[in-house]
């Protein structure tokens, strides 16, 4: 039996495919709330992002965050994210 393939999904910064698993993906929910989705379960609409802060970066320097989440980002909501992607990526390291 052949082994199940993984989904992909590409990153909206640096453009490239990888596993979902590998991914980080970052939702707007119904209410307009703007949050990092751990499980990839939360309904909304997502953007995927590489687990590094050079993707993030770029993300929200090219506004390709806003446009794939079609909403505006707030400087808060940024510095939130940020802090939560690079606690994430301390730990992957780990």
């Amino acid at each position: 039996m052949a082994a199940k393939s993984q989904p992909t999904r590409m990153c909206i910064a640096c453009r490239t495919m990888r596993e979902k698993r590998s991914l980080i993906r970052i939702v707007r929910k119904p209410d307009s709330v703007i949050m990092l989705d751990q499980t990839g379960k939360v309904a909304g609409r997502g953007a995927y992002l590489c687990n590094n802060e050079a993707c993030f970066k770029k993300a929200i320097k090219t506004k390709s965050l806003e446009k794939a989440l079609k909403a505006s980002i707030g400087d808060i909501v940024v510095e939130q994210l940020k802090s939560q992607i690079i606690n994430l990526s301390e730990k992957d390291s780990q």
